[in-house]
């Protein structure tokens, strides 16, 4: 049996999909899972494990039987826990056919299957009665079913049909409840991952701008939250305009409701300002008094706690308004929460008198303007850097004719209009999507250039002179930038494009960037090492099963390739110079044969090597360059500097997921990476040497 799988193929710029092994997708879901995170978040894992104990203590108190359902018991971990803390049997179901597997045989080897039935089903298809899945109602309730935002999972509807079906009333719940809180915010760096801003450029006919169309401003953005390690924001990247408070809270011991809802509270201002951001994230009490609590608050608000516990499994969420507001310190406004089954949003409303029940509308955010379905968050960021702006339209400056013809490949760029202003002869956009083709065509248009912009909605290879006016490209000019992207040399599909118009470039043609370059350097994580950790025993049960099957799916195929991460949200510490491995001339065609580097990297301060982080740097011109990776060898904390508005490739050496293989004070590192033109992937291998 074959599978189809979504890749994104950098030689065509497109997600295809490829026929696979039937293992292949199961591999990718193990591997990228966040189980060995999981399994190593010690706050999580104790502090569930004192609920489970207390519940199951509650419960024999009252003289009953202690019969646990455990919804999503992954490696059967919680299920476990409570058979230990005394329960009579537990339920254990699992909809993933791997895992459910194999819990069951981690529950064996930890000597419980007696009492743990692993059930692989949705918690809304098992079944109650004496030939049911259970034998009788639990009275106790135990899940992990969720995210960064909570709901996001779908853990209200499968609450809401346990409650229905397979739990006694007044069951006791671990955890108990989850509390949602939220702060209302200015910053103007978060609010740029959500809006264009403004973009002045200086032309010899004086200050020009470039501007957003009318329904970008008022569109209320994408729905879904962004969700990120709020603890690595510093404090001066944005301005409290509330006190944290209190949203609402969720019991779960009770009848839980999936319909959408609405929680409002009256917020009194601490600050004059802009209201732009609500950060919001939630804490759990794993019992009914709530002494035993695990909070996802960041840092400035857990004040008692300077270095708060690590997890990725639960980050924290940024919620942007759907428009800008001003708020008064003393005059009280009201901020809104919504959710539905999955998602939640906030709005701010004005406070309104006690007879004023108009009713709450409870209506998804949707983007109206496309820009929200083109640009992930880091892109509108990309595009609001100053910073990084300047040095394009400076180095534009410098290779820009009055007579430059000249074509952008990139998708949902501003470099077009920037050459348009720069004065070039005439301007082209490929725009390989309708999506993109719509998008720009609005934005050119409300910068009145809809008539010296042209956009062309084909692929490189489909170009007709026709299309060109029948006119050679003096100036080919990329960021590069295209949406399919996952890791940094994705974006090398500009080269592909360059070289499928080949026949459309004057013989003296001007390739902006002219070249780019793959650089490494070595690192130590803070943490971010921890998701590719095998655990070994967790909470003295032994889970190396999982680690084993993490293992396996790592190795299986190209599971073991560099996967992509925003390093400005991990610490990590370089343990070499960053090293140049290749480079890539635009200014002549993807050549035939493969490009390839060896060679050794020397380790210049001690450290746990955990992996070698890649990224791609692009030369604009020859004094001119940009970096998608490294902005700073290290900070005031010793820590690497990266560029926020991309990800960047991390390959785990092997030595993090297989800790026996560790080289002791390993002093170098000896690499192998070779491009492929015919595939546009780039393979890699490292070995530590000691």
């Amino acid at each position: 049996m074959k599978v189809f799988c979504g890749r994104a193929n950098p030689t065509t710029g497109a997600v295809e999909w490829l026929e696979e092994d039937e293992n292949y997708d199961y591999h990718q879901e193990i591997a990228r899972s966040c189980y060995a995170d999981m399994l190593n978040d010690k706050d999580r894992n104790t502090k569930y494990f004192q609920g489970i104990c207390a519940a199951v203590d509650r419960v024999k108190a009252r003289g009953e039987k202690a019969v646990v359902l455990d919804i999503g018991t992954g490696t059967g971990l919680l299920s476990m826990m409570a058979v230990t803390a005394g329960a009579d049997f537990c339920y254990a179901v699992e909809v993933f056919k791997p895992m459910a597997e194999a819990a069951v045989k981690i529950v064996a080897k930890n000597g419980l299957r007696d009492k743990i039935k692993i059930i692989n089903k949705h918690s809304t298809e098992v079944t109650v009665g004496p030939d049911g899945d259970m034998q009788c109602r639990a009275n106790i309730l135990i899940t992990e079913l969720f995210d960064t935002e909570l709901i996001g999972e779908g853990a209200l509807p499968s609450y809401e049909h346990a409650h229905k079906y397979l739990v006694q009333e007044g069951c006791e719940a671990v955890p108990h409840r989850a509390t949602v809180y939220a702060q209302l915010v200015e910053s103007e760096r978060m609010w740029s991952w959500n809006k264009l801003f403004p973009v002045c450029i200086q032309t010899e006919d004086g200050e020009k701008s470039i501007v957003s169309p009318p329904e970008m401003e008022g569109c209320p953005g994408a729905p879904s939250v962004y969700d990120i390690q709020l603890n690595q924001v510093p404090l001066k990247d944005f301005t409290a305009l509330s006190d944290v408070v209190t949203m609402f809270s969720v019991d779960f011991s009770k009848q839980v409701s999936r319909a959408p809802s609405c929680f409002t509270v009256r917020l009194e201002p601490i600050r004059s300002g802009r209201a732009q951001v609500v950060l919001s994230w939630w804490d759990m009490d794993l019992d009914p008094e709530g002494s035993i609590k695990c909070t996802m608050a960041p840092y400035w608000v857990q004040t008692a706690s300077k270095d708060p516990p690590w997890r990725d499994h639960w980050m924290q969420c940024v919620y942007f308004l759907p428009k800008e507001e001003l708020v008064v310190r003393g005059q009280s406004v009201n901020l809104a929460a919504f959710r539905d089954d999955y998602s939640m949003w906030y709005k701010l409303q004005q406070v309104r008198s006690e007879e004023d029940k108009t009713e709450v509308h409870i209506e998804s955010p949707v983007c109206q303007c496309q820009a929200h379905l083109l640009w992930n968050r880091p892109r509108f960021g990309e595009l609001n850097d100053r910073t990084r702006t300047a040095q394009y339209i400076q180095a534009l400056k410098e290779v820009l004719q009055p007579t430059s013809i000249c074509l952008s490949v990139s998708d949902g760029s501003l470099l077009p209009i920037v050459a348009c202003y720069l004065g070039a002869e005439q301007v082209f956009a490929l725009e390989s999507s309708a999506v993109s083709h719509s998008l720009m065509k609005k934005i050119f248009k409300a910068n009145h250039l809809q008539d010296q912009i042209k956009i062309i909605e084909k692929h490189p290879d489909s170009i007709l002179s026709s299309d060109l006016g029948d006119k050679k490209v003096s100036l080919l000019i990329g960021e590069p930038f295209f949406s399919t992207s996952l890791l940094p040399w994705h974006n090398l599909y500009f080269w592909y494009a360059r070289t499928a118009l080949s026949s459309h470039l004057t013989s003296s043609v001007t390739i902006f960037p002219q070249s780019a370059s793959l650089h490494m350097v070595i690192v130590e994580f803070k943490d971010l090492w921890r998701i590719r950790s095998p655990c070994g025993t967790c909470e003295g049960f032994d889970v190396q099963i999982m680690d084993e099957m993490i293992k396996n799916s790592l190795d299986f195929r190209e599971s073991r390739e560099a996967e992509p991460h925003p390093l400005w949200e991990y610490p990590c510490k370089p343990l070499s110079d960053p090293l140049e491995v290749l480079t890539f001339d635009f200014r002549e065609a993807v050549p035939e044969r493969s490009i390839g580097k060896e060679g050794t990297v020397t380790l210049l301060r001690t450290g746990k090597s955990h992996g070698a982080v890649l990224w791609m740097e692009y030369n604009l011109t020859s004094s001119l360059s940009v970096s998608t990776g490294l902005v700073k060898v290290s900070d005031e904390k010793g820590y690497c500097q990266w560029t926020p508005h991309c990800k960047q490739a991390v390959y785990f050496f092997s030595t993090v997921s297989a800790p026996g293989t560790l080289v002791d004070c390993p002093s170098a590192v000896a690499y192998a990476i070779s491009f492929s033109p015919k595939t546009g992937d780039v393979t890699m291998d490292f070995k530590l040497l000691s």
